[in-house]
């Protein structure tokens, strides 16, 4: 299976933060045949080990989140439209005339109050209402506490892939083709596949406690700052190959990471950006400060407009941090 297909099969399969049980299922029945050990935390964390540590081994814990940002139904009012509150930062500005597609398959398109739209600039999340096409609140089918996500389609534009929710599954098929098609090193390796990413970190610091790793590498987005006039500081561009962390609003990549990270992709000649976002994190936060702590960084895919129905990420990228984290893996590191 190309990256191309398993991605498209990833970003159809809804996983708001709390609910990542049916991606996590389909990612289990394809990692399974490759994994040395397979299981499941408390939390819901999918936790996969392949290879044995060497003498000159680590452990390496590497993440990437199954859950994607969403929306949970909090009210409906008598004439059956559906008010909701957010799971993870889903940008409101950007609400009017989002479809979505509710776990129990129902859809819905997202309006707003006809005063505040002609009379608020920025106006707040309970001004927003979901029409899911009912005459009344009898005939609503879904009840308070339902959850759903943006429902748009996976679109090779190019070299490019537009789709929603490529933060994060585009580190979900990262982890499950180097588990499925990586030879293994002197490295003990787990691959975590994390939940509640999107609401705070919540899965990877429990899973890094559990595994005790000695070098942990979140593989995730972060936001391309190469559209026009993006006011952004984070000069990372699509195409422009993976990039490497070096801080975000949550934590300080561990230097010595960062020269390794740096060191690898200058020796294999991988085209490679450093990473400064001035807001957001990813689960490298949480695993940094597990336990005793991690030495931790981030392997980051440059993606354009996050957190909305149509996220873009360039295969050249892609195909530069497989390269990238294979040969991660295959390498010593020294503190």
């Amino acid at each position: 299976m190309t990256i191309q297909s398993l991605l498209s099969a990833l970003v159809d399969i809804p996983a708001p933060s709390g609910h990542e049980h049916s991606l996590r299922s389909f990612v289990q029945s394809m990692i399974q045949p490759h994994a040395d050990y397979l299981g499941v935390d408390a939390l819901g964390n999918l936790i996969a080990r392949k290879g044995e540590k060497s003498k000159s081994g680590r452990r390496i814990m590497l993440a990437a989140h199954l859950d994607q940002i969403g929306l949970i139904v909090s009210h409906i009012d008598e004439q059956g439209f559906v008010r909701f509150t957010t799971l993870g930062g889903v940008p409101v500005h950007r609400f009017v005339g989002m479809r979505v597609r509710f776990l129990n398959g129902h859809c819905g398109v997202i309006a707003l109050e006809r005063e505040v739209e002609t009379k608020e600039r920025a106006p707040k999340v309970e001004k927003f209402f979901i029409d899911v096409g009912a005459e009344d609140r009898k005939n609503v089918p879904v009840r308070i506490g339902d959850v759903a996500v943006f429902d748009s389609g996976f679109r090779e534009v190019g070299r490019r892939i537009l789709a929603p929710a490529l933060d994060d599954r585009i580190g979900v098929a990262l982890l499950i083709d180097h588990l499925c098609n990586a030879p293994t090193g002197p490295n003990e390796v787990y691959y975590v596949f994390t939940v509640q990413e999107e609401v705070g970190t919540r899965g990877a610091g429990p899973a890094a406690f559990g595994i005790d790793p000695e070098i942990g590498l979140a593989v995730d987005v972060t936001l391309a700052g190469d559209t026009p006039h993006a006011g952004v500081r984070n000069r990372v561009r699509l195409g422009g190959g993976p990039a490497i962390k070096v801080k975000d609003a949550g934590m300080i990549s561990d230097p010595a990471v960062v020269d390794w990270m740096t060191r690898i992709a200058e020796e294999a000649r991988i085209p490679h950006q450093f990473e400064l976002l001035e807001g957001g994190t990813t689960d490298a936060r949480a695993i940094q400060v597990a336990g005793p702590g991690v030495h931790s960084g981030a392997l980051s895919i440059p993606t354009r407009y996050l957190h909305t129905p149509s996220e873009m990420i360039d295969m050249h990228d892609v195909e530069q941090a497989q390269r990238f984290l294979g040969l991660l893996c295959q390498s010593n590191f020294q503190a």
